[in-house]
């Protein structure tokens, strides 16, 4: 497309409180005032996920999605109707819908293997963002306790143990209404339970109505013991909308539809996700903490989308129908210590755990006007993953290494329904993961780091059995070398140059129900990223990165990674005192490759948000 359009809702917001929350239960518009001048900048591996508390402690947030935002360099976009899992893009990746990050909310993976739309579809849709206590996050492969699909980098959401008693409601231009409550039933010092809920509807901005509708429901127990803290959290979610899809430009420039139009208005579909989980932590006396989760997820999806109108079947269309139900249990259990050897504390952790995936009627179907007509696939998927990992933080002063081992074994199985023996096949796949973090602190103010690491993405289990066994666990290798620097009190400054190799991947293109072989591959790029907090009530926050992805194999100019991205940013400046919070905020990717020879260009947008609110 030649042009760009960015469309904002205005909206109205009424909230009542209870009651005035204090720290403990403070909600994300009441969160403790966290300035930059409370971090410090040699006290983690990770230190990013510290400067990010800031960011979201200062920015208003209306969805989870746009609290992926927080982790600098990770550009979101949302298309097909706002039901559907954002697109992500960082690092070089167009990571589809989550394909090469992991995504983690209390322990419970959100990323779905073997999904019907494509491998690590994320979709946060069932966390509401009023309930996100923290983010952690890093990008790239080394942490040892993330292991398939953290090539990119993490991603990890922990909720609230306690919330206030408050009602909510907001509404806004097309039919946009949003109702939430929370209501706090146990809030003591050794115990909290609270439910929370949300309905959503909007029509959107198109002339066929979205019909966007989606339920939130959350409660969670958390009991405090002398030592021990003890969760369960029980959520469901579901949602369904019409999406009016891309359309082709030569339509609008002919008067066939408006910019708002659509040309199979059948496109659109539901979801949902109902989650049970059980999280403990304990403190063993000697300084050893156990860390344990357990969670078990339904989930359900049916998605109809018309990507090629009328290419292959003129009579009929090339509307296409993916669905699948799944049940989803697993947890891990970790146990960390430390121990002083001269005048320095060492910390040392190790962690296993199981994840297992079963797949019902997993489809991709040829529909019109979602009615089936034909069946391109159909199937069933069982999916095992066994991982253990052991690290240690040897302390030396100024320096601290951090060297680690992850270990994981994969089990694939497909019963392909449209075969005529309709056999179970299977395969299995064991992946060994080294890393290594270190980190020099030559003053308080500065930290220089240097990480390497091997990783993996799993693929599709349906291209584990087409193509027996060969590359199911396609190796990454990757290093970082950055440094954090805080000049003064109030600003914080990062930097980093990244190189990414993997070995060639098996793809499972979902749309088509066909394997792509996509060869090897090598990214590397820059990130530079600032934060300076300043009057007191004015805080600037801006992330550039710029990515180089090719594939190794193929000829030069021929060898582009279509949909890559190239250069990203993101900015933005917030004010905000006891009653007011307001804000601009920008986004822009560049023009990217949309084919390998880059004969064909992805046109980039620019996007700004204005927010001003008045508590």
């Amino acid at each position: 497309m030649k042009k760009a359009l960015s469309l904002c809702t205005a909206a109205i917001a009424l909230q009542c409180l209870a009651h005035t929350p204090s720290a403990e239960t403070a909600t994300p518009d009441t969160l403790p005032d966290i300035k930059l001048r409370d971090i410090n900048v040699v006290a983690h591996v990770n230190h990013l996920s510290e400067v990010a508390k800031v960011d979201l402690a200062v920015n208003p947030v209306k969805s989870s999605q746009e609290v992926l935002r927080t982790v600098p360099g990770l550009f979101i976009a949302q298309h097909a109707g706002g039901g559907k899992a954002e697109q992500m893009f960082l690092r070089g990746f167009d990571l589809d819908h989550g394909t090469d990050i992991n995504i983690s909310v209390d322990g419970m993976p959100v990323n779905m293997v073997s999904h019907a739309h494509g491998q690590g579809y994320a979709d946060l849709h069932f966390l509401q963002p009023e309930l996100i206590e923290s983010v952690d996050f890093d990008k790239g492969l080394y942490s040892m306790s993330k292991g398939d699909m953290a090539t990119a980098g993490y991603v990890s959401f922990k909720t609230r143990d306690r919330m206030p008693n408050e009602v909510a409601v907001e509404v806004g231009m097309h039919d946009y209404q949003r109702y939430r409550a929370t209501a706090s039933f146990i809030n003591n010092e050794k115990e909290s339970f609270y439910v929370a809920g949300a309905f959503l509807n909007d029509n959107g901005v198109f002339d066929s109505p979205q019909h966007f509708h989606r339920l939130n429901v959350l409660s969670k127990y958390t009991r405090w013991g002398e030592r021990s803290r003890f969760n369960i959290i029980a959520s469901h979610f579901n949602s369904s909308w019409n999406a009016s899809g891309q359309i082709p430009e030569r339509a609008v420039d002919k008067g066939m539809i408006g910019w708002f139009g659509s040309l199979d208005a059948s496109e659109g579909g539901s979801t949902s996700r109902t989650n049970l989980q059980f999280l403990h932590r304990f403190d063993t006396g000697d300084g050893g903490v156990v860390n344990s989760d357990f969670y078990l997820s339904y989930y359900t999806f049916n998605l109809f989308s018309d990507f090629t109108f009328m290419l292959n079947d003129p009579e009929n269309w090339d509307e296409i129908n993916q669905r699948e139900k799944r049940i989803i249990g697993g947890g891990h259990t970790e146990y960390t210590n430390h121990f002083h050897l001269r005048d320095y504390m060492w910390k040392w952790a190790a962690g296993a755990g199981f994840r297992y995936d079963h797949i019902m009627d997993i489809a991709l179907y040829h529909a019109r006007n979602r009615h089936h007509i034909g069946t391109y696939a159909l199937g069933d998927i069982d999916q095992s993953n066994l991982f253990a990992y052991a690290g240690m933080e040897i302390n030396l002063g100024k320096v601290m290494i951090n060297p680690s081992v992850r270990v994981d074994w994969f089990h694939f199985s497909y019963a392909d329904k449209t075969a005529a023996d309709f056999n179970s096949r299977g395969n299995a796949q064991a992946f060994v993961s080294p890393k290594l973090n270190a980190i020099y602190n030559p003053s308080e103010r500065v930290q220089l780091y240097l990480k390497g690491g091997r990783g993996f993405h799993s693929n599709d289990a349906r291209v584990v059995v087409v193509e027996d066994g060969k590359n199911v666990l396609p190796q990454a290798l990757g290093a970082d070398f950055g440094i954090h620097y805080k000049p003064c009190d109030n600003v914080v400054l990062n930097s980093a140059v990244w190189y990414l190799h993997m070995n060639e991947e098996l793809v499972y293109v979902g749309d088509e129900a066909v394997v792509e072989p996509s060869g090897k591959s090598r990214r590397f790029g820059v990130d530079l990223g600032v934060r300076w907090d300043f009057l007191n009530n004015f805080y600037l926050q801006a992330d550039y990165t710029y990515s180089n992805a090719r594939m190794t194999e193929e000829p030069k100019g021929e060898n582009y990674i279509p949909l890559a991205p190239v250069h990203t940013a993101l900015g933005g400046l917030t004010y905000k005192n006891k009653h007011v919070n307001a804000g601009v905020h920008c986004r822009w990717i560049a023009d990217r490759p949309a084919n390998e020879d880059n004969s064909l260009t992805a046109k980039g947008y620019f996007i700004t948000d204005l927010n001003a609110s008045y508590t």
